[in-house]
């Protein structure tokens, strides 16, 4: 199996997390998004999205990081995807709410306009109006997930137990720690996240994110 991928990846990081804490045989390929490599050929016709991660297995091509959690936790039969239909629908639920809901508001709204240049608005007033509307909308979500998918007596997203919706969700919250989000507001999910970054390859896996954490901690942000 390939994984092409970037270090910092908001998306890769979950699946390079999974992979290595089960420890499951896989050639890495590097894709360098910083510098666009992601936008050209030949990896431009090899994902037409232009994203990362995308895994090969054989004559399999997958390009979604949800989908390449749930393909390996299948094909090790990994107790993080549970084969109960009703907890495993719980599983499915929780990224589908990441993807679709928190997701959006979260990175695309708030976080990257302020870190990557190709994510500015029109002009200055746009863009800060987007950030504010993905900031205001980030605090809904980080509050519907720190009140009802966590709350006070849960360990992990679902079912109560370690899933890879924990995986998936532990990349993308995060991204919150770039621009230096203050997750104590919502103690559920500071806890939560604390209790991912115990993972065993947690600190393997995230050395190049928190070099960009450090590479922007002198620059201005608009957090939570």
């Amino acid at each position: 199996m390939k994984l092409y991928m970037h270090p910092v990846s908001m998306t890769s990081r979950p699946v390079r997390l999974f992979i290595a804490d089960n420890k499951i045989p896989i050639d890495e390929v590097l894709v360098d998004v910083m510098t666009g490599e992601h936008h050209k050929e030949p990896y431009a016709s090899y994902n037409p999205n232009r994203l990362v991660p995308v895994l090969e297995d054989g004559d399999l091509k997958l390009t979604e990081s949800s989908a390449i959690l749930k393909y390996l936790a299948e094909k090790i039969n990994s107790p993080t995807y549970p084969k109960d239909l009703k907890q495993r629908a719980k599983v499915n639920e929780m990224m589908d709410w990441l993807n679709t809901n928190f997701y959006r508001d979260w990175a695309y709204g708030m976080a990257y306009p302020q870190l990557f240049p190709h994510h500015k608005r029109r002009s200055d007033e746009a863009h800060q109006g987007a950030i504010e509307w993905g900031r205001e909308n980030s605090k809904h979500w980080l509050k519907v997930l720190n009140d009802y998918y966590i709350g006070p007596n849960n360990n992990y997203l679902a079912n109560n137990q370690l899933s890879i919706a924990d995986y998936f969700g532990a990349g993308l919250v995060s991204l919150g720690e770039v621009i230096r989000c203050d997750f104590s507001k919502y103690p559920n999910v500071d806890r939560w996240l604390k209790t991912m970054k115990k993972q065993p390859s947690w600190p393997q896996v995230n050395e190049a994110f928190y070099g960009l954490v450090d590479a922007v901690k002198g620059q201005p942000f608009h957090a939570i």
